[in-house]
């Protein structure tokens, strides 16, 4: 098995399980920072996959590849996204057919759908139009397209797409603060973090925890009957009410425009790493109906919605996982001043 992306939110669970599995080999976790430490029966290859000159020879006699890779920041310069959240997972998916691999698993994402309803679920044929504006968004359904091509290019190929939603977890905590809410919010929470919620309209969207997401993908990858699209999420679906339940605080009704205006303040006086568009992205998510995984894969996740997001809170007031490098909670060389000094949403 090859699992790109090896060291990120996911990618370091979906390896440990992978190691742990007795009808798997050799693991290799591919993956542009070297991890603290590797399970065992795990090869570790350091490689970017937008310029690795080999990437069949990589993916040589593996049962399965498992795509993870991918890029949120810098979110200023989507030049640096699409390389790799495009044109990488391109090179990946080429080097899949190249190199003979029979399965391909991909990471797609909740934000690949077009905007849809809160008040019921959609299945995997929802359109995958992405929000045009936002690039991350925009990138997750432009590879569709070209994973759409690919299968009927490959039909030998069993191809499999996750779309999971909002994945949380204890140890991607500090990270996913550095990448959505910058240098300025609080890494480490008291125990009390909030006493007012904002109540926003819309904001209805779903979570799941790291290792179920992490489940799903290795189903995915040794389930011979797994093809196509699946939803991937945990219930109850993570609204304002659910939040102030979480962080024992009360809720406030905030208008929608007063919201965004702040968060396009926010972008254009870098100290916000998330642009207004992205903004208008989270509150336009579908709510998936996760079904089909449950009937094909027999995937059902550990732990609800509320337990993921009071991990992630948890993960924050512990500092996560230092000692992975791609979820550190740090930046080298100067950790929040490095941060704030080089730019909110310029660093990759």
């Amino acid at each position: 098995m090859v699992v790109t992306g090896a060291t990120g939110n996911i990618g370091t669970e979906v390896v440990r399980r992978l190691a742990g599995h007795p009808g798997v080999g050799t693991v290799v976790a591919v993956a542009r920072r070297h991890p603290a430490r590797l399970p065992e029966g795990v090869r570790f290859v350091g490689a970017d996959i937008t310029t690795e000159p080999d990437l069949p020879g990589l993916f040589g006699g593996a049962d399965a590849v498992i795509h993870l890779a991918c890029l949120f920041q810098p979110s200023r310069r989507p030049e640096i996204t699409w390389r790799t959240n495009v044109l990488g997972s391109d090179r990946v998916f080429e080097a899949v057919a190249d190199a003979g691999v029979r399965t391909l698993v991909h990471a797609s994402s909740v934000v690949a759908y077009a905007p849809g309803p809160k008040d019921r679920r959609v299945d995997e044929s929802w359109p995958t139009d992405g929000w045009p504006t936002a690039p991350y968004p925009r990138e997750k359904a432009y590879t569709e397209r070209l994973l759409d091509v690919f299968e009927r290019r490959h039909p030998e190929v069993r191809t499999v797409r996750i779309r999971p939603g909002i994945v949380v977890g204890a140890a991607s905590a500090p990270q996913q603060r550095r990448l959505f809410a910058g240098p300025f919010f609080p890494s480490r929470r008291p125990p009390r973090p909030m006493r007012l919620v904002p109540s926003l309209p819309r904001l209805r969207l779903q979570a799941v925890h790291s290792e179920d997401a992490a489940d799903a993908f290795c189903r995915a990858a040794l389930d011979p009957r797994a093809r196509g699209a699946f939803n991937i999420a945990a219930e109850p679906p993570v609204d304002a009410a659910l939040l102030a339940e979480v962080n024992r605080a009360r809720l406030v009704p905030l208008p929608y425009r007063p919201a965004r205006a702040a968060v396009a303040a926010g972008w254009r006086a870098r100290l916000l790493p998330t642009s207004a568009e992205m903004f208008d992205c989270v509150l336009a998510f579908p709510l998936m109906d996760t079904g089909r995984a449950r009937r094909v894969l027999g995937w059902a996740p550990v732990r609800p919605a509320d337990e993921a997001v009071a991990a992630f809170l948890e993960g924050l007031r512990r500092g996560g996982a230092p000692g992975l490098p791609a979820l550190r909670r740090r930046l080298p060389g100067g950790g929040r001043l490095r941060e704030a000094a080089t730019g909110v949403g310029e660093r990759p």
